[in-house]
């Protein structure tokens, strides 16, 4: 019967110590086979918080399933800042082009409720309203009232 372990862990940048080495060092799979594989299919994130799946049988076999990190971590590595704002509507500790959130909002994608880029553009900017990130140099709101003017149809076109 299968069993899984889910961690956190740094894209690219796993290793068999902490959170993975406690959690795999009872089973019996190869603790630096499992590492080598989230660190060739997390290479993408690097550095940021994934989350990782690992389902492993009892001769030692297992497969992983890597997500998609969460929304806001996505976006402060995207803008380069380590905490959001402490008073987000009024304080706001950056700004992201329409390109960053575009490619925030594909990454996302799959995790999202919208059936395209520009409806996932939209959520995104409400996780950067919560953080305090502009977009284009205007709050999410303001943002996303452009968004449904059309205004962005070409730069948040499917591609």
């Amino acid at each position: 019967m299968a069993e899984t372990i889910e961690v956190l862990v740094p894209g690219g940048q796993a290793n068999p110590g902490p959170p993975l080495g406690p959690e795999l060092g009872p089973t019996p799979v190869d603790v630096q086979a499992v590492v080598e594989q989230i660190n060739d299919q997390t290479a993408a994130f690097d550095g940021t918080e994934v989350p990782v799946t690992i389902e492993y049988e009892e001769d030692g076999s297992f497969s992983i399933e890597v997500g998609v990190p969460p929304t806001a971590e996505l976006i402060k590595d995207e803008a380069g800042f380590e905490t959001g704002s402490g008073e987000p509507q009024t304080d706001f500790v950056a700004d992201l082009s329409i390109e960053q959130l575009k490619s925030i909002a594909k990454q996302k994608k799959s995790d999202l409720l919208s059936y395209d880029t520009k409806n996932a553009a939209k959520e995104v900017a409400g996780t950067c309203a919560s953080l305090g990130v502009t977009i284009e140099g205007e709050d999410a709101r303001g943002f996303k009232k452009r968004v449904d003017s059309g205004e962005f149809d070409d730069a948040l076109a499917e591609a």
